[in-house]
C-alpha cells in the first residue's frame, strides 16, 4: 500500500494568513493561522519564520512529525506576483527551514482563491485590506487589473475606504472641499476608533506611527454607518467603492474567454475580503462600475458572485499538488455559494 502524502497551502493577505494540510485523497488533516505573510509589507525572514510556524503548527494538529516534509507547499499570498520575490521566499524556506516541504509553488493571494473554486480557469476579485482582480483562461493566460497597494490603488478595498472616510473629514473641517454629505458621525467614529480627540492627534497613526492594517480597520465603523445606521456619506463612500470594484471587471472584460462567459450563469467572479460583507451597500456602484466606459470594453451579458464557504488555502494546496503532476480530488462545487447574479438589460 502506498504511502499518504501531505500536501499544504497557505492563503496569505496582507494582515492574516490561513493554513490547511491535506492528504492526497483530499481529506482535510489540520487548519493553522497566522499573521501577514505579505513579504512587502514584513521582509522576506518574517515572512518565511511565519510560513514555518503555521507549518508546525499544523503538522502538531495533524499528528505529522515536524521533521517530515510535505510534498508539496503551495503559498498564495498577498504581494506574491514577482517571480524574484517567489525565488527569495521559496530559497529561504530551503535554507532556513528544510524539513518543510519538498516542494513548493508560489503565487499571489488571487490564484489561489480561483483554484479553490475552479478547474478550469475563472475569475477572482479581492476587497480585503486592498483590492485585486486576476483571470485566468481555459488556456492558462493570465491577466490582472489592480493590486498595486496602497499607495498607487486598491480602490474598493478597506484602506482606500477608509482614506476616503478620514479625507472626507479633514477637507470639511479645513473648509477645502464640501463633502456629498454630513460628515458628523464619521468624525466622531474617527475620533473614538483611532482614540483621539482632534485631528492633530490623528497626524501620529497617518505618519510616525502608521500601520496599514490598523488604519484599514476603520472600514468596520464606516460599515456599521453605512448598514445599521444608515449614514447617508458612508452609503455614498462603499457605493463609490463598489463602482470601483466593478471597474476592476470592466477593465478585463476584453480578455475574458467566450467560454467563460457563455457557461451557465455567465462569468462567475469569486469575491474574497471582508468588504463584501457589506454588499447590499456596494451594489448599485458595483453594477455601474461594469458597464462599459469606451471601445475596448466588452458589455458582460450575465454575472454571477461566488463566496467562498472554504479558505483559499485548499486552492494553494491544489496549486502546490499541481506543480508536481499531482491532482488532488477538490470538491469544487462545495467550495463556493452564490450571493448573487444579475442579467444586464
Amino acid at each position: 500500500m502506498a504511502e499518504v502524502e501531505y500536501f499544504g497551502g497557505i492563503e496569505g493577505g496582507a494582515t492574516h494568513s490561513k493554513m490547511v494540510i491535506m492528504s492526497s485523497e483530499g481529506e482535510i488533516m489540520a487548519w493553522s493561522e497566522g499573521p501577514s505573510t505579505n513579504h512587502w509589507l514584513i521582509g522576506v525572514d518574517q515572512c518565511v519564520t511565519t510560513i514555518n510556524d503555521m507549518v508546525v503548527d499544523a503538522k502538531k494538529q495533524a499528528g505529522i512529525p515536524e521533521d517530515k516534509p510535505l510534498k508539496a507547499l503551495g503559498l498564495s499570498l498577498s504581494g506574491g506576483e514577482k517571480e524574484e520575490g517567489q525565488k527569495q521566499v521559496i530559497d529561504g524556506m530551503k535554507t532556513k527551514f528544510p524539513n518543510v516541504s519538498e516542494n513548493y509553488k508560489m503565487c499571489t493571494d488571487t490564484f489561489g482563491a480561483i483554484a479553490t473554486v475552479c478547474e478550469s480557469g475563472g475569475m477572482v476579485l479581492i476587497a480585503g485590506t486592498g483590492s485585486n482582480c486576476q483571470l485566468i483562461n481555459p488556456d492558462g493566460e493570465t491577466y490582472g487589473c489592480g493590486g498595486w497597494g496602497h499607495m498607487m490603488g486598491d480602490e474598493g478595498g478597506a484602506y482606500w475606504i477608509a482614506q476616503k472616510a478620514v479625507k472626507y473629514v479633514f477637507d470639511n473641517d479645513d473648509n477645502f472641499q464640501e463633502p456629498p454629505s454630513d460628515t458628523s458621525y464619521l468624525k466622531l467614529a474617527m475620533f473614538e476608533y483611532f482614540k483621539v480627540n482632534d485631528r492633530i492627534g490623528l497626524l501620529d497613526h497617518l505618519y510616525r506611527n502608521f500601520d496599514k492594517s490598523k488604519f484599514a480597520g476603520f472600514c468596520k465603523l464606516v460599515a456599521q454607518g453605512a448598514n445599521e445606521k444608515g449614514d447617508k456619506l458612508c452609503q455614498i463612500i462603499f457605493a463609490q467603492a463598489g463602482e470601483a470594484l466593478g471597474k476592476h471587471i470592466c477593465a478585463l472584460s476584453s480578455k475574458i474567454d467566450k467560454s467563460l462567459l457563455e457557461g451557465e450563469g455567465g462569468l462567475q467572479v469569486v469575491c474574497v475580503g471582508s468588504v463584501w460583507k457589506s454588499w447590499d451597500v456596494l451594489r448599485e456602484g458595483f453594477l455601474r462600475g461594469m458597464l462599459p466606459r469606451n471601445d475596448r470594453d466588452v458589455a458582460i451579458k450575465t454575472i454571477t458572485l461566488l463566496e467562498l464557504k472554504q479558505s483559499c488555502a485548499i486552492g494553494a494546496a491544489n496549486l502546490g499538488g499541481r506543480s508536481i503532476g499531482k491532482k488532488l480530488p477538490v470538491k469544487y462545487a462545495d467550495n463556493a455559494t452564490v450571493f448573487f447574479s444579475h442579467t444586464f438589460s
